[in-house]
């Protein structure tokens, strides 16, 4: 139990601390992964995020290549993207980090793709936290995939965030319980040239998306249509 404490206590340090900010070519290389893989994944309707939850998520989050660190048994961590929806839209992305000690998907050496989807508006406030503890902080569950429309419903009443992992183009829902997301603020400053403001400033819409980051977004709007016109 003390390994296990341990390792976790690591992972979030190593998160909660980030002395160098990317640079620029990375994180574009980031939100380019971000959206190959949310592109893969929605391309196949059978087996992708049912079309009754796309429609009404809030946030989308996508953590490309979530790796097991070789030194320490049992520690995952991961980077990615989070765009959310607006009246005018979806958002400019910002930059999030998660780290786990003990969460559902076991990876060993093969990198592992994520897929966080708010579906309410807790959800969104969630992402807007420093960091939040999934499981904890924020209801979760593993999401439904393809057509099952029932579930999706059910799902949805009882959790503020879906998860669902991609490893070896299998694609499925997946338990983040005690997984702990938190802002990179440090490299999504040094996207916006530090000029963009806060999180909750630029996933309100309140700025606009950087060149590099118009095809992510505009993937996103492709897959998560709003249920209404308008919305």
């Amino acid at each position: 139990m003390k390994l296990k404490n341990m390792v976790l206590a690591l992972c979030l340090v190593g998160c909660s601390v980030n002395v160098f900010a990317a640079d620029t070519a990375s994180l574009n290389e980031r939100i380019n992964d971000a959206r190959d893989v949310l592109r893969q994944i929605m391309m196949t309707p059978d087996k992708a995020i049912p079309s009754g939850i796309a429609r009404q998520a809030t946030c989308i989050g996508v953590i490309p290549s979530v790796k097991k660190a070789a030194f320490i048994v049992g520690a995952s961590y991961g980077q990615g993207v989070v765009t959310c929806r607006t009246r005018s839209g979806w958002s400019a992305p910002v930059f999030i980090r998660l780290a786990g000690g003990s969460v559902g998907f076991q990876i060993g050496g093969q990198a592992t793709d994520l897929v966080l989807v708010a579906v309410n508006d807790k959800g969104f406030e969630d992402l807007l936290k420093s960091k939040f503890k999934i499981g904890v902080d924020a209801a979760a569950a593993a999401g439904p995939v393809g057509r099952d429309a029932a579930a999706a419903t059910d799902l949805k009443l009882n959790a503020e965030l879906l998860t669902y992992s991609r490893s070896k183009g299998v694609f499925a829902g997946v338990d983040l319980n005690g997984a702990v997301v938190s802002q990179n603020t440090d490299d999504t400053n040094a996207f916006y040239g530090g000029h963009a403001g806060d999180f909750e400033h630029i996933l309100h819409g309140n700025v606009s998306a950087p060149a590099s980051a118009r095809p992510f977004v505009t993937s996103v709007g492709r897959y998560f249509r709003a249920a209404h016109a308008g919305q």
